[in-house]
């Protein structure tokens, strides 16, 4: 097997912090880069909301801007293992993102957390995991926090 792209896709969110553990520690193994990603929504072209009296260019921008910062604190307060880490902002929807970042990089794994949601969660934002899963050309770890495991 031979893993020398493993892309981490992030929300910032506990079960990404803990995913990312496993991230860093295959891209140490496999000597391999590691890219780490995060999507923020386009709300125009994901709801196709018409909003006309908004500066919308300004909006993206700070949106843009603050993913962007986010995403190195992120990056930054975590252990990478002493690996360069190349950092991405994207925007559109999550899972199509991740993806087609996957897809046009070459990317072998894909190391990405899940929330574990269930019920009207569920229903109501779906899983970016599931649909990578779903729909990834390359193999996908997914990696659910320690309290979503079932006692056996």
């Amino acid at each position: 097997m031979k893993i020398e792209k493993i892309l981490f896709p992030t929300d910032f969110s506990t079960g990404s912090e803990h995913a990312f553990a496993y991230a860093a520690d295959l891209a140490r193994k496999y000597g391999a880069r590691l890219s780490v990603v995060h999507v923020f929504y386009d709300i125009i072209r994901t709801t196709e909301w018409y909003v006309p009296d908004l500066p919308l260019e300004n909006l993206d921008k700070d949106m843009a801007e603050s993913a962007e910062r986010q995403l190195n604190a992120f990056c930054d307060k975590l252990d990478c293992g002493g690996s360069e880490v190349e950092r991405t902002v994207l925007r559109g929807t999550p899972f199509r993102e991740i993806v087609r970042y996957a897809e046009e990089n070459a990317i072998d794994l894909i190391v990405i957390g899940t929330h574990g949601r269930t019920g009207i969660d569920r229903v109501l934002f779906g899983s970016t995991a599931e649909q990578v899963v779903r729909r990834a050309g390359c193999p996908v770890l997914s990696v659910r926090l320690p309290s979503h495991r079932k006692a056996s």
